[in-house]
């Protein structure tokens, strides 16, 4: 896949964009906001600085994921999303961990989905390593469950 640079270089807008495909990108950056904004606060409330540096190391690999469907959007589109947080964090470590671990695992299904549902090969290959990206995730947060 190329690169976020690389794709924002090309200002290649594609015809007649499939509206699952835009709506799944949509949803995807909420997603990945949403992730973005709990995982600061969860990495805050980790009971270690070494569990506070992978949470924060996950929440950079959401930020760039953010970055990538936004510009996979803006290119389809011509447009800026409109992103807004619409659900709060879990109030506690352990809470927002186990929220996190769910809600990582929903997104793989999600990205898997989306990836196969897409016709634009540059659109399914993001969908399909940011997949494999939250399934990783996904697996720290188990951890963490069970260590913690």
């Amino acid at each position: 896949m190329k690169g976020v640079c690389e794709l924002q270089n090309t200002n290649q807008v594609y015809p007649n964009p499939n509206i699952q495909t835009i709506n799944n990108l949509l949803k995807a950056m909420h997603g990945e906001y949403h992730a973005i904004y709990c995982y600061e606060i969860l990495a805050n409330q980790a009971p270690t600085q070494d569990i506070k540096n992978k949470i924060l190391e996950i929440r950079n690999d959401e930020m760039r994921h953010y970055q990538t469907f936004w510009v996979l959007y803006f290119q389809l589109t011509g447009k800026e999303p409109e992103i807004k947080l619409t659900e709060g964090c879990a109030k506690d470590y352990m809470s927002g961990v186990k929220a996190a671990f769910m809600d990582e695992q929903a997104t793989v299904d999600f990205y898997h989905e989306a990836a196969r549902k897409t016709t634009n090969p540059i659109i399914s290959s993001a969908f399909t390593q940011a997949s494999a990206d939250e399934q990783n995730h996904a697996v720290w947060f188990l951890y963490f469950l069970n260590h913690s």
